[in-house]
């Protein structure tokens, strides 16, 4: 189960004006289950997208690219779970494209104008025709209220939907933001998340929202790690439909207008409660660990320390035991590539609860620390460890969780 998650219910997502979804079956690698979506967009909709970096990148994310670098409308995208389409060669490719020209004809638009996206199995090809056999039914469900069935059609072994949704009131103007993501294991993302989609109903340049969904992704889903391996897949869109208040006259094209510091702040806490969740539901998590290092040269260094935490199998799998083995955080800061760094200078604190315990300093287990205090911290579901590092005023924020018995058993057994 998921670590304080729940999915919000359907009537808490807001539909975006200029946006539709729609699901069906399509028995891409199970029978009776909704695996398949499509989610059109209106003429003039803004698209922008950041992908994996694993240069085994899947096919449909190839396409994506593409697609996108044509600059021309973005007027629908394709999503199937099951099957990942990743390390399929050409005729991965060749499914990618059919899957969009598929849907080009069904909605009258250019396959151009079609993103593809996968998740699943790696290294199998895709039932491209089953895919295209139930794309009709995925069209014929299209409505703007079903954001929650899509955000269940792109599970894998996510326990729970994840989903968000925010409305604000901007200047007198209404604000609507709702998105999605999928994600439990393979996370450790080296720009985005396994999919993530967010829209939002305000008119944003492209080039704007370009520059914005990378400083989103660096907020949000690079601040995440599961397991530390990046997905060959991994992808993220934000989509602007341009057909809500904040249209027309209030189009933002600069970052300059009025009410654009609010606009950034409410898609920034989408896509952070979104990354969020993802980790929350980690394959096997018992705990939802946040690692502030503080105290940094550089953001770089302190990302450099948090992830170096992060990946630790064991310091994540003294988390799950409740086991106050706390020289494993300092391991970690060690080798975490700070070449300079002085130890005598780092500062590790334990917090849940209210409670906060220093644990080591001037390069030593802290005189106050006492291992009862230790233990009965790491009780908890939720634990924040505090590194300061000494050296200058940056900071950086990661967000993992524990590796569980579970983990091994969900990623042993994945392809049965």
């Amino acid at each position: 189960m998921p670590v304080n998650y729940a999915t919000p219910a359907p009537e808490a997502l807001h539909p975006v004006a200029g946006v539709r979804l729609g699901t069906a079956a399509a028995a891409i690698r199970k029978a009776d289950r909704r695996d398949l979506t499509v989610i059109a967009l209106e003429p003039g909709t803004s698209v922008a997208g950041v992908f994996t970096q694993n240069r085994f990148c899947a096919a449909p994310v190839r396409v994506c690219q593409q697609h996108l670098a044509q600059d021309g409308d973005i007027r629908a995208l394709v999503i199937n779970t099951g099957n990942a389409n990743a390390g399929t060669g050409e005729s991965g490719l060749r499914a990618a494209l059919a899957s969009c020209a598929a849907l080009a004809e069904l909605l009258a638009v250019s396959p151009a104008a079609v993103l593809p996206f996968s998740t699943g199995v790696i290294n199998e090809h895709l039932p491209v025709e089953r895919l295209i056999a139930g794309l009709p039914a995925a069209c014929a469900d299209l409505a703007p209220g079903h954001w929650h069935k899509a955000a269940q059609a792109i599970m894998t072994t996510d326990t729970v939907a994840k989903a968000a949704s925010r409305q604000v009131r901007i200047q007198g103007k209404t604000l609507t933001v709702t998105g999605i993501s999928k994600g439990a294991g393979m996370i450790r993302p080296n720009m985005a998340t396994m999919l993530g989609f967010i829209a939002t109903d305000a008119a944003i340049a492209r080039p704007l929202l370009t520059a914005l969904i990378k400083e989103a992704a660096d907020q949000s889903f690079n601040c995440i790690s599961v397991d530390g391996d990046t997905s060959t897949n991994d992808s993220f869109i934000l989509i602007a439909s341009g057909k809500g208040d904040f249209s027309g006259d209030f189009a933002f094209v600069s970052g300059e207008e009025p009410g654009w510091t609010e606009v950034k702040s409410t898609l920034f806490a989408v896509a952070r409660e979104l990354a969020k969740a993802i980790v929350r539901d980690g394959e096997g998590a018992s705990k939802f660990i946040t690692l502030c290092v503080e105290g940094g040269k550089d953001q770089e260094e302190c990302r450099k320390a948090a992830y170096a935490i992060a990946h630790s199998p064991l310091v994540k799998t003294a988390f799950f035991a409740s086991d106050p083995n706390l020289g494993r955080i300092l391991a970690a800061i060690g080798y975490a590539g700070i070449d300079d760094l002085q130890v005598e200078g780092v500062k590790v604190w334990l917090e849940a609860a209210g409670n906060r315990a220093l644990v080591s300093e001037n390069g030593e287990r802290a005189a106050s620390y006492r291992e009862e205090t230790g233990a009965a911290i790491m009780q908890n579901a939720e634990i924040v460890v505090r590194a300061h590092l000494g050296r200058g005023g940056a900071q950086a924020t990661v967000y993992t969780c524990d590796l569980s018995c579970d983990y091994v058993r969900i990623n042993a057994d994945y392809r049965s």
